[in-house]
């Protein structure tokens, strides 16, 4: 079990920024740097939520506070209005609070699916025996830990060196407070037995979640006031009706793998319109985005060939 929480250190920097398309093939090198936060985070989260028997609403909820401390307390882009040169902050900005709402929105949402959610549902499900339970015993966590905080530390460490930003105290607090209050919620789920019902099946929950993260990565050039709408239509709706399918006893790992593979696949296509921070260039770049491409649709094929084909008794919170 322990081979599974190493797939998982390096997979989540793999799917948060390669397969995202900012950083190119010849880049991999910064995983070194990126796999110890993005890795010992998702790590921390899975076995937290697995060692007190809960599942994906505390997991969800967990990866939220990540996004929030990552954003908020550690490369502080939540108030920077030029982090790494962007200008995140230029629209819809609140001054109260120092935050950008269309910024904070993305990378909070692109933080809590894409970053910690899909790299363990995709190793979940190619472990299916294992789904439920624990990987790593206590010195595993440890090491976890220690890997996160390292990782952590040096992107602090990075973003200085590069911006020199350093957010007020008061914005500061404010997010680890946030931080803070999503952990504690997510340990104060109910766990609810499944009720009588039907659900979609699993192809078209695909179908949706593509359409929910075209729409989500679309808006680049659309109006702020629409970029803000359709986020909030989408991860709003979608989130309502995968929390009323998946009480109903007919949801099962079909359903779920569809929901990871449509995220997977989301940034898959997207990659082509990025051009990466690292790792760039006229040949290399394309590259890059078909080879990690392929490398997804490879990985969701071994991951649908391991899922159970029957839907399976479960507890909302499993």
């Amino acid at each position: 079990m322990r081979n599974n929480a190493v797939a998982l250190f390096f997979l989540a920097p793999l799917v948060a920024e390669f397969l995202l398309g900012d950083f190119g093939i010849n880049a991999l090198f910064a995983l070194v740097f990126l796999a110890p936060m993005y890795g010992g985070g998702a790590i921390l989260i899975r076995e937290f939520a697995r060692r007190t028997g809960r599942g994906w609403p505390t997991m969800l909820t967990l990866a939220l506070a990540y996004g929030v401390i990552e954003e908020g307390l550690v490369t502080q882009s939540l108030f920077n209005p030029n982090y790494a040169g962007l200008h995140l902050l230029e629209h819809w900005f609140v001054p109260v609070l120092g935050i950008s709402v269309p910024w904070t929105l993305t990378v909070l949402a692109v933080h809590t699916v894409w970053s910690i959610s899909v790299p363990i549902a995709l190793v979940e499900h190619l472990s299916p025996a294992t789904r439920t339970t624990p990987w790593l015993r206590v010195p595993g966590l440890v090491v976890a830990g220690a890997l996160c905080l390292l990782g952590a530390l040096l992107n602090v460490f990075g973003t200085w060196t590069s911006d020199h930003f350093q957010a007020p105290w008061p914005r500061l607090a404010g997010a680890a407070i946030v931080g803070l209050a999503l952990i504690v919620l997510a340990f104060r789920w109910p766990h609810r037995e499944t009720t009588p019902g039907t659900v979609p099946p699993a192809w078209q929950v695909l179908v949706l979640t593509l359409v929910a993260g075209a729409l989500f990565r679309l808006p680049d050039a659309t109006p702020t006031w629409l970029n803000v709408a359709l986020m909030v239509l989408v991860f709003g709706g979608l989130t309502v009706a995968v929390l009323r399918w998946s009480r109903r006893d007919g949801w099962g790992a079909g359903h779920r793998l569809a929901l990871a593979a449509g995220a997977t696949l989301t940034y898959a296509w997207h990659s082509f319109f990025m051009r990466p921070f690292m790792g760039d260039g006229p040949v290399v770049t394309p590259v890059s985005h078909v080879v990690f491409a392929v490398l997804a649709i490879v990985l969701l094929y071994f991951a649908m060939r391991a899922t159970p084909r029957s839907p399976e008794p479960h507890t909302i919170t499993a």
